[in-house]
């Protein structure tokens, strides 16, 4: 998990217990008032916040330039790398994130569906492996960007090496870190805490705690919550 321009947890990956990457992402927003009902489901359990030992921006290093820590409205991504919808929502994210810039902060979980996508959680280890080296960002971009080259691959391995290479990581370093403890604790903190919040699917997503419909998980139905959840702190 970590920030981007959001907590890597994005850009932010979070913990429950063990460090998470985050992801924050700063954007400006616009629009006016919505229907909540139609952008946020009506039940299910919501985070009750970041985990307290969750990384930051200075802790942790993850966080891309211009980001702002304290940004109004949190979206929390439960993602997998190689799951089609996640790809989908990757650059209409983005779109978010320049359209919004400080308003807003990312948080990208792991969430890698292993049974269904057998190169997800080596995809989510060399994002993690990434970070290690401060590129978690950089190489969660390539992950998504070029999902087609690498998803179906007998052995993925030699082609996150090579994007380790474009990003001038040191392989030795990048290679072992594949394999490390403290990363697998990662990645199980996020499925861990995304189960426990109901997680069953990706992309997942939260804006400040609300769980969004599968079917608003889109720029437009992002828009709308945060739209919302903006006026709302505008108003209090």
């Amino acid at each position: 998990m970590l920030m981007k321009k959001f907590l890597p947890f994005a850009i932010i990956i979070v913990v429950l217990a063990a460090a998470v990457g985050l992801s924050l992402v700063v954007l400006k927003g616009k629009g006016g008032a919505v229907n909540s009902s139609s952008t946020f489901a009506t039940t299910g359990p919501t985070p009750a916040g970041p985990a307290a030992n969750q990384p930051t921006q200075s802790s942790a290093g993850l966080t891309k330039p211009n980001v702002k820590v304290s940004s109004p409205v949190v979206i929390e991504e439960y993602g997998d790398y190689q799951c089609p919808p996640c790809g989908q929502l990757y650059p209409e994210l983005k779109q978010i994130e320049h359209e919004y810039g400080s308003q807003i902060q990312i948080v990208f979980h792991h969430f890698p569906l292993s049974k269904i996508h057998k190169n997800a959680m080596i995809a989510a280890h060399a994002a993690e492996a990434a970070r290690n080296q401060n590129k978690f960002w950089e190489m969660h971009d390539k992950l998504y960007r070029n999902q087609g080259q690498w998803a179906e691959a007998g052995d993925p391995l030699p082609i996150f090496t090579a994007y380790a290479k474009e990003l001038g990581l040191k392989i030795d370093q990048f290679t072992n870190d594949l394999q490390s403890n403290q990363i697998d604790q990662r990645i199980s903190a996020d499925i861990q805490r995304g189960t426990s919040l109901g997680v069953t699917g990706t992309p997942t997503v939260f804006l400040d705690s609300h769980l969004v419909r599968y079917e608003a998980t889109n720029a437009e139905g992002l828009r709308r919550g945060i739209n919302l959840l903006l006026e709302q702190k505008a108003g209090s």
